[in-house]
């Protein structure tokens, strides 16, 4: 059994990426990103006639993006002190949905802004990868960072004791994302989250039938 773990996500957790990507496809497609909407369905649309983009257009705009403009991206505030200081009592690494395509692109983004993490490439649910890492490095405590619902829906069913930190880092669309149901706490912002993550990773694993998302034991 080693130090405790941190296993984070990249994107609107350590990094800004919807802002970005919004501005480059208004500057250089003619796309107008509402990121009000709650799916790229609807939210990316023509900017002459508002018509929806088509779904295969959609795809090929993201990887465009992470091909040449990953250099636009700026970390979330706090982040980068926040992950500084935590790397002194746990270990970190970065499990980022961003593909092979774009994984060292994605090591060499995070070491320019000071995070010299391990990067972890995945593709969909996010459970079994972590209990992979998770079983692989046996932590004292494991502790799960992302901003996305569905994988802590994940992580809750293949890895129930690892702790679950919903945190949606962008305030333009924080506002609009719902508390994931199987997190056990929601907090947006790195000074709260920081105090958070300290108390939990000195608690030991997770209570695996709490899925409380005010943080409170059950």
């Amino acid at each position: 059994m080693s130090r405790p773990l941190i296993i984070t996500d990249c994107d609107e957790v350590l990094l800004h990426m919807v802002v970005p990507f919004r501005e480059w496809l208004d500057e250089h497609h003619d796309v107008h990103f509402d990121m009000r909407e709650r799916g790229f369905a609807e939210a990316l649309r023509h900017k002459d006639s508002g018509i929806p983009l088509e779904r295969e257009l959609v795809w090929q705009l993201l990887v465009g993006f992470f091909d040449t403009e990953m250099h636009r991206q700026k970390p979330i505030s706090g982040a980068v002190e926040a992950m500084a200081r935590l790397s002194h009592v746990a270990d970190i690494v970065v499990l980022t949905n961003i593909g092979e395509r774009h994984h060292q692109q994605r090591v060499e983004q995070l070491a320019a802004h000071g995070l010299h993490f391990p990067v972890h490439w995945n593709h969909g649910p996010k459970g079994e990868p972590l209990a992979a890492i998770v079983a692989e490095r046996r932590p004292s405590t494991a502790l799960f960072i992302d901003d996305l619902a569905e994988h802590h829906q994940s992580v809750a069913q293949h890895a129930p004791g690892v702790w679950r930190l919903h945190m949606v880092g962008e305030r333009e669309i924080a506002p609009q994302i719902d508390v994931a149901p199987l997190a056990h706490a929601r907090i947006d912002d790195w000074t709260s989250a920081e105090a958070w993550i300290m108390a939990r990773l000195g608690e030991g694993p997770a209570p695996s039938d709490i899925y409380h998302s005010d943080g409170a034991p059950a």
